[in-house]
């Protein structure tokens, strides 16, 4: 594996501490607290980078099923973000997560893990053969 592809593949290990932490507060206290805000927001950033050298290391090109599922699963954690700081900018901290944004955060979490899995085991199935 070349190094933007490690370099990628470290930062997106980060992204899923960082995305874990955010989206398990939002979910058990189901507000808009600090450290949800904070880690979200660092997940994003992660995301963002991890995604930028794992195109830049990759040879297959921009558009294929495993970028797909990663650029819709990281277009998923960016509306989760701009809709929970839009929360934050319009009520303050402390307020409660309205019930369609606090599944939508779920939903869109398990869909950016997918596309994680996704990627490690397209990772070992290439290196079997």
């Amino acid at each position: 594996m070349n190094k933007l592809l490690i370099i990628g593949t470290s930062v997106v290990f980060i992204a899923l501490t960082f995305y874990s932490i955010g989206i398990f507060s939002e979910q058990k206290h189901k507000k808009v607290l600090p450290r949800v805000l904070t880690f979200l927001t660092l997940g994003i950033i992660a995301d963002i980078i991890a995604t930028a050298f794992m195109i830049a290391g990759s040879s297959k090109g921009i558009f294929t099923v495993h970028g797909n599922i990663g650029y819709s699963s990281l277009l998923g954690m960016l509306i989760d973000n701009i809709l929970i700081w839009r929360l934050r900018l319009k009520n303050g901290i402390g307020i409660d997560v309205p019930d369609a944004i606090h599944t939508y955060s779920r939903y869109a979490y398990l869909w950016w893990v997918i596309a994680f899995i996704t990627g490690g085991l397209l990772v070992a199935v290439s290196r079997m053969g």
